[in-house]
């Protein structure tokens, strides 16, 4: 069961001077960031457990135009038991509870996400603001996070103006991310930040920190519709943002990895630059979150192979 334990992250002025200030070295990133896969590997039954975990780091997600309630409801019933409950029991794993983080689909269908999650403790997160691009009015913009929070959401997922990064305005960026994050009331706010259409990294760190200041509960790569999504550097470098956010204000602030991240390896290799960059408390759903639809049936398979030998085809795991 996901639940939300840490205080919200109520924001700080902006600092323009410590904005300005911030550098990022790109070849080290990317040097640092190539080391993840190579410097461990977790098998056999830890490999199973590091799983598990990821499952319940899950934001399960829907966001295509053909969307119906019954695709959501399907989704929703397999939040609730993500995996089949005979690799549970030979995994030990039948009384742990295993559900995911929380279910993200458009504003359409929050209330059709919220009935079919009733009871079980599991969030409804939406995308808002105009997703994906983030260019609808902006009155229309603050209008889909009320109804969004009306109908039930506890989570809402708001896209920035790429526009003021790349421009540099970073007093109409914290001015943005503060009105939606007003907006949420008592929902927690994931602020996606579109990396891939950032042109650097540096303006990555940059939004990343004007961000944490207007209040973001959480940081996001990507909304998974560009053409660069998450990616192990951009990781490092938001997970590093976070690290001194949380060291000059005592606050902890949220990372979500979305978009492109459809298979268990890899998904290990954020759990471990997470572990080593931040620390075993962000490998908890209240601050980890990632971003996916097809990540789970690669772990379903993973899973079935660890407990007998064999890899399933895809169409054995239940999905909508």
């Amino acid at each position: 069961m996901s639940e939300h334990t840490l205080p919200r992250n109520a924001g700080q002025p902006l600092d323009l001077e410590r904005v300005r200030a911030i550098r990022v070295n790109r070849s080290a990133a990317e040097r640092r960031a190539a080391t993840i896969p190579t410097r461990r590997t977790v098998k056999k039954e830890w490999q199973a457990a590091w799983l598990l975990k990821a499952i319940t780091l899950m934001d399960l997600t829907t966001l295509s135009g053909d969307d119906t309630a019954g695709n959501v409801t399907r989704l929703c019933a397999k939040a609730r038991r993500p995996v089949r409950v005979e690799i549970l029991a030979a995994l030990g794993a039948e009384s742990l509870g295993i559900t995911v983080g929380a279910v993200c689909v458009y504003h359409r269908w929050v209330e059709t996400a919220v009935r079919a999650l009733e009871g079980s403790g599991i969030p409804v997160a939406a995308v808002s603001t105009g997703f994906p691009a983030g260019l609808s009015p902006f009155e229309t913009r603050l209008a889909e996070i009320h109804a969004s929070v009306a109908a039930g959401a506890r989570e809402i997922d708001i896209v920035i103006t790429r526009a003021h990064v790349l421009t540099g305005d970073w007093t109409a960026l914290y001015d943005e991310v503060c009105a939606f994050r007003e907006a949420c009331g008592d929902a927690h706010l994931k602020a996606i930040l579109a990396t891939g259409e950032l042109a650097t990294l540096t303006n990555v760190a940059r939004a990343s920190w004007v961000a944490m200041q207007a209040g973001a509960d959480f940081i996001k790569t990507s909304t998974g519709k560009e053409g660069v999504n998450a990616t192990l550097p951009v990781s490092l470098v938001m997970a590093r943002q976070i690290r001194e956010y949380a060291e000059a204000t005592g606050c902890q602030v949220g990372y979500k990895p979305a978009g492109g991240i459809r298979a268990a390896k890899p998904a290990l290799d954020y759990l471990l630059l997470m572990k080593e960059e931040l620390g075993v408390r962000w490998l908890q759903p209240d601050l980890f979150r990632f971003g996916a639809s097809g990540l789970l049936t690669d772990i379903e398979r993973q899973l079935e192979h660890h407990v007998t030998g064999r890899y399933a085809a895809a169409h054995r795991q239940p999905m909508p």
